[in-house]
């Protein structure tokens, strides 16, 4: 599934605008979505997943308008969302969790155990269906929020920081898990952590100043700048070059 925008444009009332004339096209496969706090990373996901309305400009989810009610409606039973911070009833099974998020966005009641056996497979804890959520530890909460936004079958995944506040080997599994969901999904990926883009994205978006600046793959970023900076791509090299093209874009703005 494709997800294209084309000269968008938000503002709140009162504020600043936050996207002036944005223009990308995500495609299948997994792509990051990276930029420094208060460039608009928040918004656009607000409005991917039908938050906050579609004023200026168009975005569509595949075929789905999302300046229209139908195209919102059609919009949401295709796309599933994992926010940064989510909650889990800590007396449910996981297994009840996930089949509970089926029946939420309008799996048949009948279907939603199959519905939610298959999205925990696809994260790997099918093993853990019927535990509490609250034995879970962060990571395998992470997981069983993703396997929720993936019980009804989406093409479109939209992923918060998803390995925000993990451990290495807690990290190192969600990405497993986000890596295997792109092979047959249209998974994007907002995250302020350059080894997640560098580990699953084969597609990389730079949001700054209200618009996508850079839109390649990662080592096309890694080239433009981190070129004579010195050091490892995921090292403090890296990141000031980083730091760098930021602060040249906002100089542009």
């Amino acid at each position: 599934m494709r997800v294209t925008a084309q000269d968008l444009e938000f503002g709140y009332r009162r504020g600043r605008r936050v996207l002036d004339g944005l223009s990308w096209t995500v495609e299948p496969g997994v792509t990051g979505l990276i930029g420094p706090n208060g460039s608009g990373k928040t918004t656009l996901l607000s409005l991917l997943v039908t938050l906050l309305p579609v004023g200026d400009g168009r975005l569509l989810v595949g075929d789905h308008d999302l300046s229209t009610h139908r195209g919102r409606s059609g919009a949401r039973r295709a796309l599933g969302f994992v926010p940064q911070r989510f909650s889990l009833a800590g007396e449910l099974t996981v297994a009840d969790t996930v089949a509970y998020a089926a029946w939420a966005h309008g799996v048949g009641r009948r279907e939603c155990g199959t519905a939610a056996r298959r999205a925990l497979d696809l994260v790997d804890l099918t093993s853990l269906s019927g535990h509490r959520t609250r034995t879970l530890s962060g990571g395998q909460r992470q997981r069983v929020g993703i396997a929720a936004a993936l019980a009804h079958d989406p093409r479109f995944l939209v992923l918060d920081e998803p390995t925000a506040g993990l451990d290495p080997g807690q990290r190192l599994r969600v990405r497993e898990v986000v890596a295997r969901l792109g092979r047959d999904r249209t998974v994007l990926v907002a995250t302020h952590l350059i080894e997640d883009v560098a580990h699953v994205c084969s597609r990389v978006g730079v949001l700054a100043g209200g618009r996508i600046e850079f839109h390649g793959t990662f080592a096309q970023l890694k080239r433009l700048i981190a070129g004579g900076s010195g050091g490892s791509p995921h090292g403090s090299g890296f990141e000031r070059a980083y730091d760098r093209l930021i602060a040249r874009i906002g100089e542009r703005a």
